[in-house]
């Protein structure tokens, strides 16, 4: 370690609260570390490799971030079979001095259920505060590891990467004329619940005690503990990476098998997409994926002790088409089609009617408010494909919807008052389901707007990608911020940084809109006064205000008037 990487983390243990934690030097830190990994990893020297990664998790910077992260994500508020939760800043400072590696022993999972699109329900196990802060601390030294040596062509779990971009690696292998025209669809059965625990302790470039810890741990059920035999718990946060790095390898595996470059393998045109344990080949006969390729596949798996699903597995003609990530894929007229799947819009049309059944008596405001986030939802996912015909029908379903909600609430009154009191015309278009100022977004406002797929060899870890990944990021933000001029213009003056911890702001991390001078001191809402915090940033920073540390000074280089102070 250079002696600024030593400064930094020395620095971090003058600490005394977690008020108090500098997330600039803490993130330099960590980043530093991770470049430093992923480099050793590129080059092979894992000897290296394992060294940083010890130097890592012992940093109080990267205990610190990993425990921001368990304390601000979704399921903060859910506790494990300690019904502990770190709801307070006392709270997450104790569980960064406390972070570590001695005498550490993980509890049990709790084990819950959520419904699945089958109608099997999935197992969940959910983890302790300490233990998923532990997960998040070896997660990273583990991903720039992962990241450097994952197949190019898998985008599950992945930083920076997307279904959208999996759909369009698709489009670039099936899309031509010359294209292969047979796909093997495959799924494997209870992948996360069955990945060999002894392949991935010998396999994982990690602490291999506390790995095996985790594996073993066991879940409790109905108040009794069952062991864990094989697989890694969904609802880990560590789960996913381990995952990703069993079913690593099988692109070169095929490239080993069907080398791309010579001139007999290339006309069987075999190319791997996967998302997570989904994945799909293509090949130019069904004999070649039936014969060659499906056993390959097999046997692959069968290392991480790990089968194909015969129930889902199958091999398609592209003109009969397949569902992939909830879009359908069919070759038709000499062109690819990718449109949202039947099953896809069935689901997202039994939710809307589920929400409306369970607001009969609710007001038209709330109802709008909890249907806009859904709608929004579904569209951003679905607009980069050919969506536009499936949202007009749906948008006709959802109006139908609407209509009988709105009927069933007023018996005795006529259409014509339910359409008055319920619908309006607005911006040229009637019908517009519409109360106060809250108007709820129809489908087919949403354009279509192109993804540009990211580059198969990108690795958020390597310095040298740093433009790159800030270009796309910026023009990710743009689409964001779309229609929201007074967010989109101060994201753009900030360099999508947060000045408190110089960290990119994004739709994951969140904002706040921050008074640089409050409104009870008379502050105006211009931009002049305005700054976009990360929501933790924004607390910190009135934490200590009050105590008299932190004043305003941090903005005095607001871009939008550098005056301010």
């Amino acid at each position: 370690m250079d002696a600024t990487q030593f400064n930094c983390d020395v620095a971090s243990t003058a600490w005394q609260s977690w008020h108090e934690i500098q997330w600039v030097k803490a993130y330099q830190v960590v980043a530093r570390l991770q470049t430093r990994i992923a480099k050793a990893a590129k080059a092979g020297e894992w000897r290296k490799v394992r060294a940083l990664q010890r130097l890592l998790t012992k940093s109080s910077s990267a205990k610190a971030l990993a425990v921001r992260r368990v304390t601000e994500n979704q399921g903060r508020k859910t506790p494990g079979v300690d019904k502990q939760t770190w709801d307070t800043p006392e709270a997450k400072w104790k569980a960064v001095v406390d972070l570590g590696n001695k005498r550490y022993r993980p509890l049990p999972l709790r084990r819950i259920y959520i419904p699945k699109a089958n109608g099997d329900k999935r197992p969940l196990g959910i983890p302790t505060m300490r233990d998923r802060a532990m997960q998040a601390l070896h997660l990273l030294a583990l991903e720039p590891v992962a990241e450097t040596t994952g197949d190019h062509h898998s985008y599950g779990f992945r930083r920076e990467r997307s279904t959208a971009d999996a759909i369009e690696q698709v489009r670039n292998v099936l899309g031509r004329t010359a294209s292969p025209k047979w796909v093997l669809e495959g799924d494997i059965k209870g992948c996360f619940d069955n990945i060999s625990h002894d392949w991935l302790v010998t396999n994982v470039c990690m602490d291999k005690g506390i790995l095996r810890k985790w594996l073993k741990a066991g879940f409790i059920e109905t108040g009794r503990l069952f062991p864990t035999r094989a697989g890694t718990p969904q609802g880990g946060i560590i789960s996913p990476v381990l995952a990703n790095i069993a079913l690593d390898g099988l692109q070169r595996e095929l490239e080993l098998r069907f080398p791309p470059g010579q001139k007999k393998h290339k006309a069987q045109k075999v190319n791997l997409v996967r998302y997570a344990d989904d994945f799909i080949i293509t090949g130019n006969s069904r004999e070649l994926l039936v014969n060659e390729v499906k056993p390959l596949v097999e046997k692959f798996l069968a290392t991480r002790g790990l089968i194909l699903s015969e129930k889902k597995t199958k091999i398609t003609h592209v003109t009969e088409g397949f569902d992939f990530l909830g879009w359908n894929v069919r070759f038709l007229k000499r062109m690819l089609l990718t449109q949202p799947s039947k099953k896809n819009v069935k689901a997202f049309l039994e939710k809307i009617r589920s929400l409306l059944r369970e607001r009969k008596a609710a007001r038209q405001i709330e109802v709008i408010e909890k249907l806009t986030p859904v709608i929004r939802g579904w569209a951003n996912y679905h607009r980069s494909q050919m969506a536009s015909q499936t949202f007009a029908r749906c948008d006709h379903q959802i109006w139908q919807a609407l209509w009988r909600w709105a009927c069933r609430r007023h018996r005795n009154k006529g259409k014509r008052w339910i359409k008055q009191r319920y619908f309006k015309c607005l911006k040229g278009r009637d019908w517009r389901f519409a109360d106060q100022d809250k108007l709820l977004p129809v489908l087919a406002g949403y354009r279509k707007r192109s993804h540009v797929k990211i580059k198969a060899e990108a690795n958020p870890y390597d310095p040298t990608f740093d433009g790159y990944f800030s270009k796309r990021l910026a023009q990710r933000m743009d689409k964001t911020l779309e229609g929201r001029r007074k967010l989109r213009w101060l994201w753009w003056w900030q360099e999508g940084e947060c000045p408190i911890c110089s960290q990119k702001i994004t739709r994951e991390t969140g904002w706040h809109l921050h008074h640089i001078i409050k409104r009870s001191q008379r502050g105006s809402d211009k931009l002049t006064n305005l700054v976009l915090l990360h929501p933790n940033c924004h607390m910190q920073h009135h934490v200590l205000e009050k105590s008299g540390a932190a004043g305003t000074s941090m903005f005095s280089k607001h871009p939008a008037n550098p005056s301010v102070n």
